[in-house]
């Protein structure tokens, strides 16, 4: 039985799964094709059904796609997300040459053709640009969607770690409603939440997708005065919510947010997975969500 709804991205946009599976470390995973199938078959049951992947994440494109091969009738169960934008350059010895953003026209169809072969599709369910480029010509960006929309390579176009006058640029020049930021939200990073970020998304009904959520395993292991009372706070909110785990309790507060996001989940231990699913059922009340607040800024609100 699916534990895990679908949820509409934006007025004009898809169905996603409110928990995304994200891919950025698969090749790290240590998997054969036969593992990377079965953790995917075991996250739809679930019903994480949408998966997040990059151009720029290595090899992960690639193992994912060895593993979707194997059983083909699962691209009808999942929806793909992919990003461009970041192109990195392993310089030789004595070459001035530097990683950079690439949003020009032919390099959006020539990431998104690679992405395609590498993941063994015909069709991105969403294609987003991975990072702002500071030279990002919007015009060139709306050509390149409407080509790859018309193609039939893509079929819903978004961002990612975009400010919201970035997102109005580029949206300005688009036909179709951008369906999503993909943007960092765990409660020791509060850009997004301050910055208008979050504000803008919920006027337009558009979700966020959050990253990660667990600040990088920070919120764990580092040893900052703001780590540690985090950690005191979620350990008693965890028992207060009859959480199993202050992972649980970071998900509920990240997803309580009324721009409603949906949460990416970047572990392949398909038991962590489970964690994050069971933080869905979770009810953190609006005293609770600031306690949180409070405990990473070390003050109270004003």
């Amino acid at each position: 039985m699916s534990l895990v709804d679908k949820v509409l991205m934006a007025p004009e946009g898809p169905l996603f799964s409110k928990l995304i599976q994200g891919y950025w470390r698969l090749g790290a995973w240590d998997m054969t094709a036969q593992q990377r199938l079965t953790f995917l078959k075991q996250h739809v049951e679930l019903g994480i059904s949408t998966v997040d992947n990059a151009a720029i994440y290595g090899d992960s494109e690639v193992l994912f796609g060895e593993a979707l091969a194997l059983a083909p009738e699962m691209r009808e169960q999942i929806q793909i997300v992919s990003k461009f934008g970041i192109n990195g350059i392993a310089a030789a010895e004595g070459e001035h040459r530097v990683s950079h953003y690439d949003s020009s026209k032919a390099a959006i169809i020539r990431s998104t053709e690679n992405s395609l072969q590498r993941l063994g599709v015909e069709q991105l369910d969403a294609l987003l640009v991975h990072r702002p480029d500071f030279l990002m010509d919007a015009d060139q960006v709306a050509e390149a969607f409407s080509e790859l929309k018309q193609s039939g390579k893509v079929k819903h176009f978004g961002v990612s770690n975009f400010t919201a006058s970035q997102f109005e640029l580029l949206q300005s020049r688009l036909s179709e409603p951008l369906i999503t930021n993909q943007v960092e939200i765990n409660p020791i990073n509060f850009d997004v939440i301050e910055n208008g970020v979050l504000d803008q998304l919920q006027q337009q009904r558009v979700r966020p997708m959050a990253w990660s959520c667990l600040a990088g395993g920070a919120i764990f292991n580092a040893q900052t005065q703001q780590a540690q009372r985090l950690r005191v706070c979620l350990e008693l909110l965890a028992q207060e919510l009859g959480a199993t785990s202050i992972t649980q309790v970071i998900f509920a507060w990240v997803l309580k947010h009324p721009s409603n996001p949906v949460a990416l989940i970047g572990s392949g231990k398909i038991e962590r997975v489970k964690e994050a699913v069971a933080a869905l059922a979770l009810k953190m009340n609006t005293e609770q969500w600031y306690r949180v607040w409070v405990a990473s800024k070390g003050f109270s609100v004003p």
